[in-house]
């Protein structure tokens, strides 16, 4: 359950507990035409980057040239956190980058491991993101919607921010 307090407050810090916890988030290639594909993040939160293993075949990689502004969106577990975060995506051939993040789930695409041909490494570098969080609790969307409809006043069901990295 997200926390409103948490998102009005540290709103960065919610957000990357939020990336950590995702298997998978959309991301697209603004103006590329194409559809948002889902993709696995490995957030580096000191740098304020997000990394994806992708292979070299791949949409993302086709359009994506030598660098390109990207959006990549998330949704919390219980749906009550929402993101959309911004920046530039491009190719990386950080070595280190891809020994940090390699796990099972990665090598499970690639057969040559951390030096098949096919892998790419992507570096999302973060410039800012809008987060929607809301209330999952009955009672109160319930009580906020009682009480609008008596005062006229809209309901207070959570919280919007934007956070510029």
């Amino acid at each position: 359950m997200a926390d409103l307090d948490r998102a009005r407050n540290q709103p960065e810090e919610q957000l990357w507990d939020q990336i950590d916890d995702v298997h998978a988030g959309m991301l697209g290639v603004e103006g590329s035409g194409q559809h948002m594909q889902p993709m696995a993040p490995q957030p580096d939160r000191d740098n304020k980057k997000i990394w994806f293993f992708t292979r070299r075949d791949s949409d993302l990689v086709s359009t994506l040239g030598q660098s390109a502004k990207a959006h990549f969106c998330i949704i919390g577990d219980d749906h009550d956190y929402h993101a959309c975060l911004a920046g530039s995506l491009r190719r990386s051939t950080d070595r280190r980058r891809i020994e940090r993040f390699w796990n099972p789930v990665v090598a499970a695409w690639f057969d040559g491991g951390q030096d098949d041909p096919d892998l790419v490494l992507l570096e999302f570098d973060l410039s800012d993101a809008a987060v929607w969080v809301s209330s999952s609790n009955p009672l109160r969307f319930g009580w906020q919607i009682v009480k609008a409809n008596l005062t006229s006043d809209e309901p207070d069901l959570g919280v919007q921010t934007r956070i510029t990295f």
